[in-house]
């Protein structure tokens, strides 16, 4: 049996009134936590979900899904974390894709579930539970009558159960997830990740982050991204205390951090935006931090020149794919190093392949391509899709990027977002880094847009800091006096209200791109 199944046991053995997780105003002990994991575990067994058999949730941020995050696989099953924010077709899609047995959301997603009737069926009666009571009044009158009497009900399900159980015995091989793909380059695939896969996580990001069992691990993004595992999995393993929040909120992470003393926190790069923009923020509520984490997209120059420099000591930048390798770049590094994304963690291993296949040369731009423990057995049921990701056991990435001298890793851009003006290859993410050190803006994403001449040329999509700050052309004229080459400068400015993200936070720059495109043949 792989130990990883009986983690949370192990834990209320050991440390029983040590502080394991806090949501909201409630605090568990282990003890706490363990006996809510048993119950949930023990309900998934009356419902005849064993080993290797699939549980999806449709679940926000909540107790409940730790639960889920914890009993699911200690049974052997299988998790399936789903998106609140999919369209009834997508979700639809991914519960057939997936072969889900059960089903686990929210009162407040029902109006969701009654729209894929079809989807559902094989789960019906019993197998779809509805966790706490509903906070929309129209739930009872547009769901009840449809799906009410056949839906469970998680709360008094869990309540009945009891809070023991005995973990199954599960291999290192076993499965312990399927992670669907965001779906930024097009339809999502199912990532699967298997038990030996998942105690990496824990032992390898554990030692990268300096945790220990003392560690109060902080998470308001949606942990339904696998980023969130980077610091999950570590604090469970380690025994340390995870206080989760329903939403990201900028303020009320400032007032988290300096309340409860926390170490730990991980964020997108636009939750750092917002967190140094908050009129809350102030360096000295944020001392207690050991480790902030950000991930799932390069990190604008500015951004990490001041957290180093109102937070030094404490900067890392993970970059990797859900698919299976990472590069760490050390708070120790973090200032001389701060325009990279770091080196390999212990046993992976990165390289850097011309179009040809062949390893290019120190600081030559080519495709990054990595490999190590975590990665991937495959794409559920895509063998074809795998054996295009992983060839003789290397993860093509998608992205481009160089090695320095040292072996640090410089990101370029992704090859997909590459533009192609007048056969020039131009990366949008140069002429981001121009556009967001203006003292207006706030984020900015560049892509390519339809040009007569050239065949595309760069657009740059800007949220600002303050509306009205600065005008679309006067921005404009600002950026194309300080890109390098003529080829980079920018055809117009779109000034937004927001993006486009998915649920890990990320800009789906597709999604601004694509209307531009309508009706037309992309020529890259």
């Amino acid at each position: 049996m792989l130990e990883l199944a009986t983690l949370i046991n192990r834990q209320a053995f050991y440390r029983p009134d040590a502080l394991a997780v806090v949501f909201e105003d409630e605090r568990l002990t282990w003890r706490n936590f363990a006996a809510r994991v048993a119950r949930c575990a023990n309900v998934l067994r009356s419902l005849g979900i064993g080993p290797g058999d699939k549980v999806a949730t449709l679940l926000p941020n909540c107790r409940e899904l730790l639960d889920l995050y914890w009993a699911v696989p200690s049974i052997g099953a299988v998790l399936v974390p789903l998106s609140p924010l999919l369209l009834p077709a997508g979700l639809a899609s991914l519960l057939k894709d997936s072969d889900a047995r059960c089903l686990v959301s929210s009162p407040d997603l029902a109006p969701v579930l009654e729209q894929i009737p079809e989807a559902l069926a094989p789960l019906l009666p019993g197998r779809v539970l509805l966790t706490g009571k509903s906070q929309s009044p129209q739930y009872g009158t547009q769901c009840g009558a449809q799906f009410g009497a056949q839906f469970g009900d998680y709360a008094a399900l869990t309540a009945a159960a009891a809070d023991r159980f005995t973990p199954a015995a599960v291999g290192p091989d076993a499965p312990y997830n399927i992670m669907y793909t965001s779906g930024t380059t097009g339809l999502p695939k199912g990532i699967v990740h298997t038990h030996y896969i998942r105690s990496m996580y824990c032992l390898m990001l554990g030692a990268a982050w300096r945790m220990t069992p003392e560690s109060v691990v902080l998470h308001s993004g949606a942990i339904v991204f696998n980023g969130a595992f980077v610091t999950l999995m570590p604090s469970f393993y380690l025994g340390g205390t995870y206080i989760l929040q329903r939403a990201f909120d900028a303020g009320r992470m400032i007032g988290t951090i300096a309340r409860e003393r926390v170490t730990h926190v991980m964020l997108v790069p636009a939750q750092v935006v917002a967190l140094l923009d908050d009129p809350a923020y102030a360096p000295e509520k944020l001392a207690s931090l050991q480790c902030l984490v950000s991930l799932g997209a390069p990190l604008m120059q500015e951004c990490k020149d001041r957290v180093n420099r109102d937070l030094p000591g404490r900067f890392y930048e993970l970059y990797g794919l859900t698919e299976g390798f990472v590069t760490i770049l050390d708070r120790s590094d973090a200032a001389r190093k701060a325009g990279s994304v770091g080196v390999p963690m212990p046993f992976n291993h990165v390289r850097i392949v011309r179009e040809d296949g062949t390893d290019a040369a120190t600081g030559e731009t080519g495709e990054i391509v990595g490999c190590g423990p975590l990665l991937m057995t495959g794409y559920y049921k895509r063998p074809d899709l795998t054996a295009q990701a992983v060839r003789e056991g290397w993860l093509y990435s998608g992205d481009m990027g160089y090695l320095d001298e040292e072996g640090f890793l410089y990101l370029v851009d992704r090859k997909k977002d590459m533009i192609d003006s007048g056969g020039v290859k131009v990366y949008p993410r140069d002429i981001e880094e121009i556009a967001a050190r203006h003292p207006a803006v706030r984020e900015a994403a560049v892509f390519g847009v339809p040009d007569e001449k050239w065949g595309e040329t760069p657009l740059a999509a800007v949220l600002l800091r303050e509306p009205g700050a600065v005008t679309a052309e006067a921005l404009r004229d600002w950026i194309n006096e300080r890109v390098g080459a003529r080829y980079q400068r920018v055809s117009a400015v779109a000034i937004l209200a927001d993006f486009p993200r998915s649920a890990a936070g990320k800009t789906l720059k597709r999604e601004l791109r694509d209307p531009y495109w309508a009706g037309r043949e992309r020529k890259i």
